[in-house]
């Protein structure tokens, strides 16, 4: 166990802490018109992928830890009206098997 946490980087840690709160509350407080859940998360960890590439050319930032959050949090607000577009699996109910001819059940 303690190999495996030397492995992990803290930062990667706060960073997926942060996307799944972060997008719980844009879920609960943004307003859009069809919303489901694993849009907005796919794109608020984009918004995290992007803070993180901001950190990574060097440009100014505010951290926690090794996640970068001020620019990260902005990416993900931004790409939040976006989410819409993300494709997602339609799950349509099965329906049941015809009736025999007559519209009637064999008995």
């Amino acid at each position: 166990m303690q190999s495996l946490l030397r492995v992990v980087p803290p930062g990667l840690v706060v960073a997926v802490l942060a996307v799944f709160i972060l997008s719980q509350l844009f879920y609960a407080f943004l307003r859009y018109r069809r919303r489901a859940y694993l849009p907005i998360l796919v794109m608020t960890a984009t918004g995290f992928g992007l803070g993180q590439l901001w950190d990574y050319l060097g440009l100014p930032s505010l951290r926690m830890g090794q996640a970068n959050i001020v620019p990260a949090i902005l990416f993900a607000l931004l790409l939040q009206p976006l989410a819409r577009f993300v494709p997602r699996l339609q799950r349509q109910p099965k329906e049941p098997a015809a009736p025999a001819a007559g519209g009637q059940p064999r008995t």
